[in-house]
C-alpha cells in the first residue's frame, strides 16, 4: 500500500471509521442509560431482597446482556452507513479508483446508486455475528466465574469467617480470583468472535457486494443474491475463516486468485 499510495493510503476511510466510532458510543450510551433509568429496570437495593443473592446470578447477567444487546443494535444500525461506506473506500485500492472519495460525497453516490438500501449492506448478518457473539461471551464468562472459579477456587475457604494468619491467605486468593475473571471475559471474547466470525466475513463481502468497484466484481469477487447466497458460497469453498489471520494466510484446495 505504502509503495502506490504511500502513508496517506493506510489511512483510507479513516474519517467515516471515527464518525461511526463517534456517533456509535453516543448512541450505545444513551440507550443502555434509558433502558437502566426505564421503570421497569431493577433496583440494586430493593425492599426484602437478600444480601446472599450473588450480583452475578444468572437472571442479572441475562437482563444486563438484554440491555447491553439492545444498545449495540441501536448503535450498529445508526452507524452501519459508515461501515459500509469505510469498507468500500478501502476496497478502491484494487482498482485505484477514486469513486467514494469522500464521507458526504459517498453517501451521495450510494444513494443515486443503490438508495436507501445500499447503506444497509450486509447489516443483517453483522447484527446476527454481533448479538450471537455477545451472548457467548457473556454466558461462557458466567460459566466460568460461577462454577471453575467460584465454587472451584474459593471452596475452601467458604466454610466459616476467616481469623488470624487464614486472612493473609484469603485476602490475595481473593484478589487473584478477581483478575482471574476479567481474564475470563477476555478469553471467553476472542472465542466467541472466532465462532462467529463468518458473519463478518459475510457483512463485509455484502457491503462492498456489486457496488461498480473492481474488487467487488469478477474476477476478484462474485456477485452474490443475497447474504445467504454468500453463507453458502463460501462454506462450499471451504473459505469461511478467509482473512481472520494477520500472519497465517491459505488458499481453500482448487480456489484460485488473481495476481497482478
Amino acid at each position: 500500500i505504502m509503495k502506490v499510495d504511500g502513508r496517506v493510503g493506510l489511512f483510507k476511510g479513516l474519517t467515516p471509521r471515527l464518525c461511526s466510532s463517534a456517533i456509535g458510543t453516543v448512541v450505545h450510551g444513551k440507550v443502555l442509560q434509558g433502558s437502566r433509568s426505564s421503570p421497569a429496570a431493577p433496583s440494586p437495593l430493593q425492599p426484602g431482597a437478600s444480601k446472599k443473592e450473588p450480583v452475578s446470578s444468572l437472571e442479572q447477567v441475562i437482563k444486563e446482556t438484554s440491555r447491553e444487546m439492545v444498545a449495540r443494535s441501536a448503535a450498529t444500525l445508526v452507524t452501519h452507513p459508515f461501515h459500509v461506506i469505510t469498507l468500500r473506500c478501502m476496497v478502491q485500492f484494487i482498482g485505484r479508483e477514486t469513486k467514494y472519495s469522500g464521507t458526504l460525497s459517498s453517501f451521495a453516490t450510494i444513494y443515486r446508486e443503490e438508495g436507501i438500501l445500499g447503506f444497509f449492506a450486509g447489516l443483517i448478518p453483522r447484527l446476527l455475528g454481533d448479538i450471537l457473539s455477545l451472548w457467548l461471551c457473556n454466558m461462557l464468562a458466567y460459566l466460568i466465574n460461577t462454577y471453575a472459579l467460584e465454587n472451584g477456587g474459593l471452596g475452601g475457604v467458604r466454610g466459616g469467617p476467616a481469623q488470624g494468619s487464614e486472612l493473609l491467605f484469603v485476602l490475595p486468593q481473593v484478589s487473584t480470583m478477581a483478575e482471574m475473571k476479567s481474564y475470563s471475559q477476555a478469553v471467553t471474547g476472542f472465542f466467541a468472535s472466532m465462532l462467529t466470525y463468518p458473519f463478518v466475513l459475510v457483512s463485509n463481502l455484502m457491503a462492498v457486494n456489486n457496488c461498480g468497484l473492481s474488487g467487488s466484481l469478477l474476477p476478484y469477487a462474485p456477485t452474490y443474491s443475497s447474504w445467504l447466497d454468500c453463507w453458502r458460497q463460501l462454506h462450499r469453498e471451504g473459505n469461511m475463516s478467509r482473512g481472520n489471520s494477520l500472519f497465517f494466510r491459505k488458499v481453500p484446495l482448487g480456489k484460485r486468485y488473481v495476481w497482478e
